[in-house]
């Protein structure tokens, strides 16, 4: 297939990309600089230098491609730069069958202990923004679907970081975020690529998949890895986490979620491999 990719030079988009190429798919990529071109060119793909929300550039590009999959991850403004992509993918593809993936998450269907694609949306502030977009594409007159991935690791990178690198106590007790009981639901950056590319080349569209791996770790059991054997570690108070981490980010790490991903794994036959978050954290 030819594909349009964006995102290609992030933490999830750089695998994804990888992937990609590997299964044999044409990928061009939408890059900001040369620096990010030298870095996708390197990987097997075109990339194409250009600013991006830019819908009616954009448009004009995916009406010479089979399939798009959006990974990019802007800080500020996401809702307006999805809104201002999906007209794009909307003028492009509305009325065919041509595939798009689109990049939400677990978060938006809040705390529980068996969440699936099918727990309602009860999303925290910082990520209420997605599901009005994921909407429109479950809706489109395409083949578009929702990869909803948990908490991403991988080559020492993705959210786990606010442990591994978080402060210690006086007496050396590495801080956890909030009590440290809460799960969350995970997935190497490998595994989520694969699924990427299994959605776009198999997905009926219409639907939502969860990308995680059925491990569900507490932050207490990652903060453990992290310390080793030897180690300590302490519950934050959960008010010192929202000023050390910032409020809507912390309010969803404070999320308790467990998940399997079975819908995926049934599918399409995904079945990831990747080491546990534990197990990556305790081998390093």
């Amino acid at each position: 297939m030819r594909v349009l990719l964006t995102g290609a030079t992030g933490f999830v988009g750089s695998s994804v990309l990888k992937a990609l190429v590997a299964g044999g798919h044409e990928v061009t990529a939408v890059v900001r600089s040369q620096a990010g071109a030298d870095l996708v060119t390197g990987e097997g793909a075109t990339a194409v230098i250009h600013p991006l929300p830019d819908t009616e550039w954009l448009a004009m590009q995916l009406r010479d491609t089979d399939g798009f999959i959006h990974a990019a991850t802007p800080e500020d403004d996401r809702g307006a730069f999805d809104d201002a992509l999906l007209d794009a993918v909307f003028d492009a593809y509305n009325g065919t069958q041509k595939h798009y993936v689109h990049t939400g998450g677990v978060w938006v269907h809040g705390p529980g202990w068996d969440i699936t694609e099918d727990t309602p949306i009860n999303a925290p502030e910082a990520t209420a923004w997605r599901e009005p977009r994921e909407q429109r594409v479950l809706r489109a007159d395409f083949v578009g679907s929702v990869i909803e991935p948990g908490i991403v690791y991988g080559y020492g990178k993705g959210i786990p970081a606010t442990i591994t690198a978080a402060p210690k106590t006086g007496t050396g007790a590495l801080l956890l975020v909030g009590g440290g009981d809460q799960h969350w639901t995970t997935i190497h950056v490998d595994d989520l690529a694969d699924l990427y590319v299994k959605v776009l080349e198999e997905a009926p569209g219409g639907e939502r998949y969860l990308g995680v791996n059925g491990d569900n770790p507490t932050v207490r059991e990652i903060g453990l890895a992290v310390v080793g054997p030897d180690g300590e570690v302490a519950a934050e108070d959960e008010a010192a986490s929202i000023a050390r981490l910032g409020g809507d980010f912390a309010r969803a790490l404070f999320l308790d979620q467990q998940a399997t991903g079975r819908k995926a794994r049934l599918t399409f036959g995904w079945a990831p491999s990747r080491p546990s978050l534990v197990e990556e954290l305790r081998a390093r």
